[in-house]
């Protein structure tokens, strides 16, 4: 996929949410470390863009820049796996 194309598939409504609630996670991180959009950008390497549609929650964005938006502010990520 290149690089700022948006997705435009049918995403599973579970996954949405998840991609959804990181966002909201990421974004209620930076506020309470006092921080704007332009500041976690340039923390993280990224264009200011790109921290708006990782807490829009907009699926498409690289999973690296979410979880490294998440690490800036000591939000950690967990995989479980299904149980089966």
């Amino acid at each position: 996929m290149a690089q700022g194309k948006r997705i435009s598939v049918d995403i599973d409504p579970a996954a949405l949410e998840a991609i959804r609630a990181l966002g909201a996670a990421a974004r209620a991180a930076r506020l309470a470390a006092g921080e704007g959009q332009a500041a976690a950008a340039a923390r993280l390497g990224v264009h200011v863009q790109t921290i708006g549609r990782i807490e829009s929650g907009e699926p498409g964005v690289a999973v690296g820049h979410i979880v490294g938006l998440l690490a800036l502010y000591g939000v950690a990520v967990q995989a479980d796996s299904p149980a089966g």
